[in-house]
């Protein structure tokens, strides 16, 4: 059997265990899932995000749909998965492009490194991302309005490894830097009131790089107004710490650290509920439980692994990592998260992810520059509550106060690795939402 035959196997198997998935549980689709009835859902659900479901946040129960890896992501797994390996220290060796791990064996002790690998490399995207216009509201446990809204410009991502639709591919080597990833985060407006308000701005641009070795570099930089300078930080404290509420750098699309900064264990594998194919884009705000999540969207049973992310006491600084302890779930099909919970050092349950995703050809039935042709898997929306005092932070992706309008930019070269500099996001005020 060749290994072409062996992967469309393991595909094939893993779209029916979805499909498998469809009446288990003790939901059915048709259900709304509200605080009333709130219980019936919490072995379907992570211990966090049941909170998230007993304070209001009201659930749609659908059937479950297979999401299919594009067709250049599945070409560069058959050709380059079979030479892929781990070191001794669990990091990548041999990785070119597509899914580095697709034959997963349970009992194998590099399971969970394994695991994240295949979600860091994941098919939703893999050359370049633009997700524009976005919002973070943040909202107290005593209002219905929140407190503080911090338009983002852009979130944007180039990859130079891994690449499978926009040339060069599969490599964009960057032969003087060693830099795998790039992220930007910014601009980020902030509401200063008056007197100082003269459209202060800041922004986040982190490298990370191919070499195990050497950390991210992330970069922190503000507007003349608030009288700070840029800043570099050769470690991950920036990203570690939270910003603009609750959020912080490493919890982005779910989990965005660098691997070798935790240590990983393997939890089991479980039906989770999900919202993978949710129906609004632009995310809606939840009125049932004061706009501290997004409701109603639709969920639906997921095959997912459960991994536990320990994270490692930096070792440059010494700084303790604020959040100790990250769960994972980690959809099976798609390689993207769909919860997490996340721990304090006391081993108590601090803080809750919840990721909206849905998966089309487009934003909306009149997108005009953003149109593919095969579905995409896109974040509407990400939701981080802390579970202990009621605070919760909702990143829209894009901000539900427009008009519908093309936001997302997947693989299309809109991002390059020369536009994801610190210089252009000191310089450039194009990029206010």
């Amino acid at each position: 059997m060749s290994r072409a035959q062996k992967l469309s196997i393991s595909v094939a198997l893993c779209f029916l265990a979805v499909a498998a998935v469809a009446s288990a549980g003790g939901v059915e689709p048709g259900e709304m899932i509200t605080k009333q009835n709130a219980a019936s859902v919490a072995e379907l659900v992570s211990p966090g995000n049941y909170v998230l479901a007993a304070q209001g946040m009201q659930m749609h129960i659908v059937a479950p749909k297979d999401y299919i890896w594009p067709p250049p992501y599945r070409s560069a797994t058959e050709q380059y998965s079979a030479q892929v390996r781990l070191d001794a220290r669990g990091n990548l060796v041999n990785y070119v492009a597509g899914l580095p791990f697709p034959n997963l064996d349970l009992n194998d002790p590099e399971i969970a490194q394994k695991i994240m690998w295949n979600f860091q490399f994941g098919p939703a995207y893999t050359d370049d991302l633009d997700s524009r216009d976005n919002v973070v509201m943040n909202y107290s446990p005593r209002s219905a309005n929140p407190f503080a809204v911090y338009p983002i410009g852009h979130i944007a991502v180039y990859r130079n490894v891994g690449r499978t639709e926009v040339s060069p591919v599969p490599t964009d080597k960057d032969g003087y830097t060693g830099i795998m990833e790039r992220l930007a985060v910014g601009a980020i407006m902030v509401p200063i009131e008056p007197p100082f308000w003269q459209n202060p701005w800041t922004y986040f641009v982190r490298y990370r790089y191919s070499n195990p070795r050497r950390s991210d570099l992330t970069w922190s930089g503000f507007s003349p107004s608030l009288w700070f300078a840029s800043s570099l930080y050769p470690s991950d404290y920036l990203s570690a710490n939270a910003f603009f509420g609750n959020l912080d750098l490493n919890s982005l699309f779910g989990f965005s650290g660098r691997i070798q900064n935790f240590d990983f264990k393997f939890l089991g594998e479980k039906q989770m509920l999900a919202v993978v194919h949710a129906k609004n884009l632009p995310a809606k705000s939840c009125a049932a439980d004061g706009g501290r999540t997004v409701c109603p969207e639709d969920w639906e049973l997921r095959h997912v692994y459960v991994i536990e992310a320990d994270a490692k006491r930096p070792s440059r600084f010494g700084d303790i990592p604020p959040i100790a302890k990250r769960i994972l779930y980690i959809d099976t099909q798609g390689w993207f998260i769909t919860a997490s919970d996340q721990y304090d050092h006391q081993d108590r349950l601090w803080k809750t992810l919840a990721i909206f995703n849905t998966v089309r050809d487009r934003e909306f039935p009149g997108a005009r520059a953003a149109v593919y042709s095969f579905p995409r898997l896109f974040q509407t929306a990400l939701v981080d509550e802390d579970v202990q005092d009621g605070y919760s932070t909702v990143l829209y992706t894009p901000t539900p106060e427009k008009a519908p309008h093309d936001t997302w930019f997947i693989n299309q070269g809109m991002i390059s690795q020369r536009w994801i500099i610190p210089d252009r996001f000191t310089t450039f005020r194009e990029y206010f939402y």
